[in-house]
């Protein structure tokens, strides 16, 4: 697929402390991102001088790894963003540094930060491979067909993709629920506008981002059933200055609060600095707009990887796919602000109560597109397979989406 996302050589960094899909795609048409965008998405300080760091090497062909040496399970982690984002890597990264902690000398860990979705993800994955790591996690929906190429000619290595869908014998899947996060998210904006207009910063319109908008507004009509919400669309997972125009164009258009898809905290910046509210997103990111953020729909990826890297360790491996979230502890709503009343409150708590005991779902008829088509209908709930292939814009969502069709 063609790379339109460029960024920054990766570094590779093991063993050291370190300082955000879902799904990520290639390939979108028309996507721009700035130069600048880029090169501050490559600048992480605090790396130079750790041990065991070198420069990502030319490419390599499908040549066998170098022979494994007793010692602790090596793990490598390759990000689509810097581990600074503050979002989606950042959340990523936390959890690779919570296995030290849970596994202690029994493993030891790699990451790959700014690794562009394409044939520079493949060059770094064989990279990985002939340092001799034996369990690798791609952590960008764009990883997915490299990752399948080199887990073909490396079987004695396991494979975990985040928000593919795409396995092998020794490639297994894995995501988390997002859209509940983006749900709860919604029913305290619902409440807090006072414009009855929300809007979205969304990266690239695939299911992953289309379901979590989709979910925002079923959320946001809890309180608001006349809620309109608004989405700009960026081209990209983590490009701040396009964020800040998406955020502001939005808030001059009349939202009010603001959610994202996207992996800065620049969109919670913006609203801070116009006024308005906005949301963390995959990480708790209230000190980065203290007076806008109303709340963080965060992802906690260590129950997982802690699984995966056990059932290694075991040898109970099993290639998923796994789609975690409220329920295993994967997905919460945190750092709640003050401003939001006792009711939002009670609300959240019964939804999160739901989806842990199963009695809630989030996706259940009646539930029309923006078109006026049924998508469910009265009493039925979606399942796993409808939801992964969400397409279109619920009743509330304004416009089309970009390059789609209703269906």
């Amino acid at each position: 697929m063609t790379n339109l996302f460029k960024r920054m050589p990766a570094r590779f960094l093991r063993g050291c402390a370190p300082m955000r899909r879902s799904p990520r795609l290639t390939g979108l048409t028309g996507a721009c991102v700035a130069l600048s965008a880029a090169l501050l998405a490559g600048c992480s300080p605090g790396k130079q001088g750790n041990p065991g760091q070198t420069q990502a090497s030319a490419p390599v062909s499908a040549a066998a790894p170098a022979p494994a040496a007793s010692g602790p399970l090596k793990i490598g982690f390759i990000y689509v963003g810097p581990v600074g984002d503050g979002g989606w890597s950042f959340a990523h990264d936390n959890a690779r540094k919570a296995l030290g902690k849970d596994f202690g000398g029994k493993i030891a860990t790699t990451y790959v930060e700014n690794v562009n979705e394409g044939p520079d993800a493949e060059r770094v994955i064989r990279d990985l491979v002939q340092q001799g790591d034996e369990l690798i996690f791609g952590t960008s929906f764009g990883f997915m067909e490299p990752m399948l190429k080199v887990a073909a000619d490396t079987p004695q290595v396991k494979f975990e993709h985040a928000t593919g869908y795409k396995t092998a014998p020794n490639l297994g899947t894995y995501d988390a629920r997002t859209y509940e996060g983006a749900y709860m998210a919604g029913v305290v904006a619902g409440k807090m506008s006072k414009t009855g207009v929300l809007g979205v910063v969304g990266s690239v319109p695939i299911p992953e981002v289309i379901r979590n908008i989709d979910s925002f507004t079923l959320g946001a009509q809890v309180f608001n059933p006349k809620v309109k919400v608004r989405v700009v669309w960026v081209g990209d997972w983590n490009n701040p200055p396009k964020e800040t125009e998406a955020a502001t164009a939005l808030i001059n258009g009349g939202a009010d609060v603001l959610m994202q898809n996207t992996d800065s905290p620049a969109v919670l910046k913006t609203a801070e600095s116009m006024g308005k509210h906005a949301f963390g997103w995959d990480s708790d990111m209230r000190a980065y707009g203290p007076k806008a953020h109303l709340g963080s729909a965060i992802i906690n990826w260590e129950p997982f990887y802690k699984k995966i890297t056990q059932d290694v360790l075991d040898g109970s491996w099993q290639s998923g796919p796994y789609w975690w979230g409220v329920k295993e502890g994967a997905i919460d709503f945190v750092s709640i602000s003050s401003e939001v009343p006792q009711d939002v409150r009670d609300k959240l708590d019964s939804v999160k109560s739901g989806l842990r005991s199963g009695s809630f779902t989030i996706w259940q008829g009646p539930i029309q597109d923006n078109t006026g088509k049924t998508a469910l209908a009265t009493g039925q709930a979606a399942n796993d397979a409808f939801l992964r292939r969400i397409n279109f814009y619920v009743q509330g969502v304004e416009g089309q989406i970009p390059g789609g069709e209703h269906k």
